[in-house]
């Protein structure tokens, strides 16, 4: 340890974690990603051996956003930019007034914690950080002397067991492990059939509207955008890369007319991107010239200006991220109403007793079945969420950033979330209406950490049934819900024994 560390801690040996040591088993799993080729030229190194007076912020907040370096985590770094968004999101993550360099409590440790399994998970490390010739390697604040996304990317590391398990990711798990709340994806690509089609402008218009559900919400939702391929104006962004919207309003122009435009972060720090709205694009000529000067002064290092045609075209999906309010409510982000009645159960998928497979499979009705009883029409929002199969001892295969379609994948299965309307509670099997219309239903199985659907019900009772697409397999589960109503009467039947677990 360098002198001016034990200094600082007065004479006191700084923290150094076993759990996650500063070597090469806590950088790679199976050095399949690009970073191998680092081995042997990484040293770790402490905020003050980097830096001569490190903080966790700057006093800027906009130098306290995340910059991308060697490893492919933007899923994760799109995450982080929720958090500087919402204080109480922050200090949950991170908690406040733990002891900073210069400070005579500081002992090289941090602690921050991580929604995981449906509950919030510590996890503590050390501060010394991956570098290469005395510099950060991987993602860092824009601030050269602001270390809170360094350490908070090592603790997601070692959340996962190494620096590259964190290659490659969605960035709807990285909201939910963040937040503790609901993330959305929403695909702006065309079906085949579609692609097919000839281009109009209905079919803009079709798709407008899904942005602007998000209006209740603009300035408090968590949204980033990714692109599957290269996208047109900027190739040099490659596959599977994700950025952050940071704002988006109607601008109007001189004609009268309006056009939306949508402020996006590249988590690389850089500008990559071409088009009408750069600089002095041609895009700006249709705006008032006050306007388009306080627009472009908003933009910040490795930021740009995009419309809306230009962002539904060029962009694959969104994730939209559910913004959660100090007393820990969901707020909808189709009505902006806030869900107060909150309500969380565990369950399980078990081998040949509650695995039933999907409505394809005959032992369909053996899943796990949650009854709901709704006594006024209010909104309802329901998340499935599945826990890890792997630890961090174990090894698994990394995935691209969009679902994959091997029914092969590691550490997911591919779930799905149905419910029906039922006359009355249905304790058989039997007699679960699988070949009916279900009253909700989410999007197709997916290989992803967690689904959910948000609907408007009516009075009655309901079968709420989660399902992984292939049957007899075993995992454990969350199912969350949140209501904005009075009352509400949750029955739980696992079809691992004959005990009814009842919650009101």
């Amino acid at each position: 340890m360098n002198p001016a560390g034990r200094a600082e801690c007065g004479g006191e040996a700084l923290f150094e974690d076993l759990d996650f040591p500063s070597d090469d088993t806590s950088l790679f799993s199976d050095s399949s990603t690009p970073i191998a080729k680092l081995q042997g030229d990484i040293t770790w190194l402490r905020p003050q051996e980097i830096c001569q007076s490190p903080a966790l912020f700057p006093d800027d907040i906009n130098l306290g956003h995340a910059k991308q370096g060697l490893l492919g985590d933007c899923w994760f770094l799109c995450a982080c930019t929720s958090l500087l968004k919402s204080k109480h999101l922050l200090n949950k993550v991170l908690p406040p007034d733990q002891p900073q360099w210069g400070d005579s409590r500081y002992r090289g440790s941090f602690q921050f914690s991580f929604w995981e399994q449906g509950h919030w998970t510590e996890v503590t490390i050390d501060d010394r950080l991956p570098c290469i010739n005395s510099t950060l390697c991987f993602s860092r604040c824009h601030s050269p002397t602001a270390f809170w996304v360094a350490l908070l990317e090592k603790a997601y590391a070692k959340l996962h067991g190494s620096y590259e398990r964190l290659w490659a990711g969605q960035v709807s798990e990285a909201l939910v492990d963040l937040t503790g709340g609901v993330a959305e994806r929403w695909s702006l690509g065309e079906s085949e059939e579609e692609q097919r089609l000839e281009q109009d402008s209905d079919q803009v218009r079709r798709r407008r509207l899904d942005l602007n559900l998000l209006y209740p919400v603009k300035d408090e939702c968590a949204l980033s955008c990714s692109t599957h391929s290269s996208p047109g104006g900027a190739s040099e962004l490659g596959q599977y890369h994700a950025l952050t919207v940071m704002e988006w309003l109607d601008v109007k122009t001189v004609s009268g007319s309006k056009v939306l435009l949508l402020r996006i972060r590249n988590p690389w720090g850089r500008c990559c991107w071409g088009g009408a709205w750069m600089g002095s694009g041609v895009g700006w000529r249709a705006v008032d010239p006050v306007s388009a000067l306080d627009l472009q002064a908003r933009v910040a290092e490795g930021e740009f200006w995009l419309d809306e045609t230009n962002f539904l075209s060029q962009f694959d999906d969104v994730t939209v991220g559910y913004p959660i309010n100090d007393e820990g409510h969901l707020k909808s982000i189709y009505t902006g109403n806030l869900l107060t009645h909150n309500h969380q159960l565990a369950g399980r998928w078990m081998r040949g007793h509650s695995a039933g497979g999907s409505r394809n499979s005959s032992s369909y009705g053996s899943n796990p079945k949650f009854w709901l009883k709704v006594c006024e029409r209010g909104e309802l929002l329901v998340s499935l969420l599945q826990h890890r199969k792997w630890r961090t001892t174990e090894k698994y295969a990394q995935t691209p950033l969009e679902e994959s379609n091997n029914t092969t994948h590691q550490h997911y299965q591919a779930i799905a979330l149905h419910m029906w309307k039922v006359e009355k509670r249905r304790e058989s099997e039997q007699t679960l209406p699988r070949n009916e219309d279900p009253a909700a239903s989410c999007v197709p199985h997916c290989y992803t950490q967690d689904v959910s659907l948000a609907c408007c019900l009516p009075p009655g009772a309901y079968t709420i049934v989660p399902s992984t697409y292939q049957p007899d397999c075993s995992a454990n589960f969350t199912l969350s819900l949140a209501r904005r109503i009075h009352r509400k009467v949750v029955k739980s039947q696992e079809r691992l024994g004959s005990a009814i677990q009842e919650v009101s």
